[in-house]
């Protein structure tokens, strides 16, 4: 045998096992939750399917229960399952768990701007800013229901325009949803006909595709490796850039006609507040760029992909959706606009879209979180800085609070006497200080959205949908709905 050889291969023997002594010892010595066994360097990748990291983390729960951790390279995850365990974390500890974890499919661009992935004084000068912003442009008020229905006035418009041929309806609402973020931020909506416009909304999907992409998956588990690999995730900075070089060119038009005594929109908002805490850096350019973009993600992509799994829900129920005509008739009719009051006498309704919310779990994953502080956590300590994933696909399947949890049931939200009942495993915009900030917005426009769409349109499958059809992927990041083509049947 050749004596280089043999040299080299027991050094490498020895390196590798003290690589692996040296890291089980810090491994075992910690008291967090059990979990897998990690390797060194790739931690529990092995233990993630490819390309179903959701399925593989609730398969881990079975195992190792409601929480446990799991290691992404040398990174300790701790993990959060079902109603309970979540609960605890993100609102009676709300504060413990109050950071934002590690996303690192985004984190290579975003760098921990703006209010959805800042965090300590950074997070809270901003959500405390955009809330009272929407707040001010009538978030939850009558202004903005008006400009819903403006949109949901135009987007009945177009749809007519097709003549009950099958469509893909994708394209329609992310420019119909999009436009009321757009009436706010920009304060102006854009037209249909809008290509440019349109071909840039495509982006949101993309960057949602690629993150849920397996490539995506391994992009967050194993960061510093995946950087040096092609494939699909490489466009995500690409298609972000592209995002906000159209937002930083929104703003640049916004401040050719500002006047600081007159705010018409989100921009002119914050380019006041700029003016006002020049020495604040929390309200610096970079940081009005990302959460003018936290908005678009968080009001645009979520709230088109739950009415696209809607309507496919609906197609594949034909029961259901005649019970919401038939509601809809009786306490709107057909001669005015619906509005958000008609929600509080339409129980039926309010069910259905709770429930849609539910099973289309669009945010299985939820964002992760991080602790402030070291926690100790049903017996286990946690120290600062761990990311935290409370899994909202365990919250809105959980057995203990629902009937039904894997099908669609709006009797999830019913009660005996077919009035709405309200339901602990309703989660869907997470909670505690990290909810969405914009969860009233979403729930009017899918109300306002659904319920005057149904009023004037019956919803046509081009083909027959099965269970598996509905289902969410439970991939990645994102449930986006699979594809389909559908008509709209006027009804009167």
């Amino acid at each position: 045998m050749d004596l280089t050889w043999f040299v080299s291969l027991l050094l490498a023997f020895i390196i590798s096992s003290f690589i692996y002594s040296t890291w089980n010892s810090i491994y075992r010595g910690r008291n967090l939750p059990p979990g897998p066994t990690p390797l060194p360097i790739i931690g529990n990748v092995l233990h993630i399917k490819r390309g179903e990291m959701v399925k593989s983390l609730m398969e881990l729960r079975d195992k190792y229960g409601s929480i446990y951790t799991v290691y992404f390279g040398h990174y300790p995850i701790v993990v959060l399952c079902g109603y309970d365990a979540v609960k605890e974390a993100l609102i009676d500890r709300a504060e413990d768990f109050g950071a934002r974890g590690r996303l690192p499919t985004l984190d290579q661009f975003i760098k921990g701007y703006g209010v959805v992935f800042g965090n300590g004084s950074r997070w809270k000068d901003l959500r405390r800013f955009s809330i009272t912003v929407l707040r001010n442009f009538g978030m939850g008020k009558k202004t903005i229901e008006e400009r819903i229905q403006e949109e949901v006035f135009y987007l009945k418009a177009e749809i007519r325009l097709q003549k009950e041929q099958y469509i893909d309806p994708t394209r329609f609402l992310v420019q119909a949803v999009s436009n009321v973020i757009c009436s706010i931020v920009f304060g102006n909506r854009f037209e249909y006909s809008n290509d440019s416009f349109q071909k840039l909304l495509t982006m949101f999907s993309v960057v949602f595709e690629d993150m849920s992409s397996s490539y995506g998956q391994l992009l967050d588990m194993l960061p510093t490796l995946m950087s040096y690999v092609p494939g699909p995730h490489k466009r995500i900075n690409k298609s972000m850039k592209r995002l906000t070089d159209f937002i930083s060119e929104q703003i640049k038009i916004n401040e050719e006609s500002f006047d600081p005594n007159s705010p018409r929109n989100f921009i002119d908002c914050f380019l006041t507040k700029h003016k006002q805490e020049k020495d604040n850096p929390n309200f610096d350019r970079n940081n009005m760029v990302f959460t003018i973009l936290n908005m678009f993600f968080a009001g645009t992509e979520t709230v088109s992909s739950t009415l696209r799994h809607a309507f496919m829900i609906l197609m594949k129920y034909p029961e259901v959706q005649a019970k919401l005509h038939q509601e809809i008739d009786r306490v709107i009719g057909d001669s005015r606009v619906p509005n958000i009051e008609d929600r509080s006498n339409m129980p039926y309704t309010d069910a259905v879209i709770h429930e849609i919310q539910r099973f289309s779990d669009i945010l299985p994953l939820n964002a992760p979180h991080a602790t402030t502080r070291d926690v100790t956590f049903k017996g286990y300590t946690i120290p600062k800085g761990t990311d935290v994933y409370p899994l909202l696909c365990s919250v809105l399947r959980d057995p203990t609070k629902l009937a039904s949890p894997t099908k669609f049931d709006p009797n999830n939200f019913l009660d005996d006497k077919g009035c709405f009942k309200k339901n602990e495993a309703y989660m869907p915009f997470s909670a505690g200080k990290r909810v969405c900030l914009g969860e009233g917005l979403a729930r009017m426009e899918l109300f306002i959205f659904l319920t005057t769409i149904l009023q004037h349109f019956k919803f046509v499958p081009e083909k027959t949908f099965t269970e598996e059809d509905i289902r969410p992927v439970m991939a990645g990041f994102a449930n986006l709905p699979k594809f389909y083509r559908m008509s709209f049947v006027p009804r009167v």
